[in-house]
């Protein structure tokens, strides 16, 4: 079977891969294959020796003969500047890692340097480990922004919302306007784009809740927030507002196909459908969750009642790494446990988390998250003829239970391969090592004169 466009009838790249995994239909697996590229677009996929046929002179071909072809994935939720806080404040729950390590030590390091430099290190893990898009949280998001720019990947950038003063904004009202400015800057870009970012329930209040539900209505944009991630969120939801959180925000007109509730953990059987109704999308973080002691997200139930549920890593603070294949596998693992259930969730299922689900979440499912013609180039593809993924029965299952980031070979964004052959070719990666080496001994001393101050 094969699709092909009448628009172009030249291309830029013919892609000829042994498998590849469009994820348009569960279970469907392509053998000896191709794409066809043009500009940003896929125009053709189709039999090897056919796409050969109708193109017959295109500027670059690939013979990918172990490989299989995939859309890109989607992390759909990270802190990237946090890259440089990694192994920071380990093996400690989310309340004490976040009030007497982290945030104390963010206040020491914050600044445009400390963003963009992280940010640039998290890019280049995320495209060496099959990452085309991401979805981030953190301050001084343009100076991230214009990283992610230079950097050719697809970025999202939630511009964080709190009450309280940081080093990035002194209140609500002053981070939103951030916000909005970050959002006009990006409002035409064909990667780059902003949304709303509260914090969380606990650390926002009603007022901006709601300004924020009617700008994201009015600007037609995403809100991006941590929401019910662990018991202790929920305890102290009820002492405060007598609510749960979600109930809380849905009096206060959060709850729509915008809202993208990271974490749910901690889900009552009468959320389930709440959710499903106002078509809330939910983000997994299976490895920072475990790490934390958050709880479990019980994604076979949201699946069952017909939630859109993608899969992020958080950040590389609480997680330690941004490895999307890690996070597949510890979905499938995370569901059967506690399901007791061997098939709560399968491979294809965790593959679509991380691609269309991830897709489906930002609203560009008819632009991204699978591979088919008219969509954007947003590709990787996996060497599987390596001892850890051979034999090869199912190439779904083999990425997901036993292939690891190191083994994604080439990745194209837009298009463009950001990723050849294991070499990133717009990014310096002994620059990105060598500004980490320096960051991790800078953070010592700053926060080692904090300790003693």
């Amino acid at each position: 079977m094969s699709s092909t466009s009448p628009l172009s009838p030249s291309a830029d790249c013919l892609i000829h891969a042994r498998w590849v995994l469009p994820m348009n239909h569960p279970g469907r697996c392509l053998e000896h294959h191709s794409l066809a590229l043009a500009g940003s677009r896929i125009v053709a996929i189709g039999p090897t020796a056919e796409i050969q046929a109708r193109y017959p002179q295109p500027r670059q071909q690939l013979h990918l003969d172990s490989h299989v072809v995939l859309p890109g994935l989607i992390n759909a939720h990270t802190h990237s500047p946090m890259n440089l806080l990694r192994g920071f404040a380990d093996d400690l729950p989310l309340q004490a890692w976040l009030e007497r390590a982290i945030w104390p030590a963010e206040n020491r390091i914050m600044g445009e340097a400390y963003a963009a430099e992280g940010t640039r290190l998290a890019i280049a893990e995320m495209l060496l480990g099959g990452v085309t898009c991401f979805t981030d949280m953190y301050f001084f998001a343009e100076d991230s922004a214009r990283v992610a720019d230079e950097c050719g990947i697809r970025a999202h950038f939630a511009s964080p919302v709190f009450d309280s003063a940081t080093a990035w904004g002194a209140n609500a009202d002053d981070y939103l306007d951030k916000a909005t400015r970050l959002h006009d800057r990006y409002r035409h870009h064909e990667r780059i784009s902003a949304l709303f970012g509260p914090h969380a329930p606990y650390t926002v209040s009603d007022a901006p809740l709601r300004r924020i539900a009617m700008l994201a209505e009015e600007l037609d944009v995403g809100i991006h927030i941590h929401l019910h991630e662990n018991a202790g969120e929920i305890t102290q939801a009820m002492a405060s507002h007598g609510l749960r959180p979600l109930q809380r925000l849905r009096q206060l007109d959060l709850l729509s196909p915008r809202l993208q509730a990271v974490h749910m953990t901690q889900l009552a059987p009468a959320d389930l459908p709440l959710l499903a109704e106002h078509r809330v999308n939910v983000v997994h973080c299976p490895a920072s969750n475990m790490k934390l002691a958050s709880g479990i997200c019980p994604v076979p139930a949201l699946l069952e009642h017909g939630v859109n549920v993608a899969l992020g890593t958080d950040g590389s603070a609480s997680n330690n790494n941004l490895d999307m294949f890690e996070e597949m596998k510890l979905a499938c693992l995370l569901a059967k446990t506690a399901t007791g259930d061997a098939a709560a969730l399968n491979a294809w299922q965790a593959l679509a988390m991380a691609t269309r689900n991830g897709a489906a979440m930002l609203g560009l499912e008819q632009e991204l998250g699978t591979l088919e013609t008219g969509k954007r180039a947003d590709i990787i593809a996996v060497n599987l003829d390596a001892p850890n993924t051979l034999p090869v029965y199912d190439p779904a299952s083999t990425l997901v239970y036993s292939a690891d980031p190191s083994q994604v070979s080439h990745v194209w964004v837009d298009g463009q391969l950001l990723v050849q052959e294991r070499r990133l070719t717009r990014m310096n990666l002994d620059d990105c090592l060598e500004n980490a080496r320096r960051w991790g001994q800078d953070i010592i001393r700053l926060t080692t004169q904090e300790l003693a101050s």
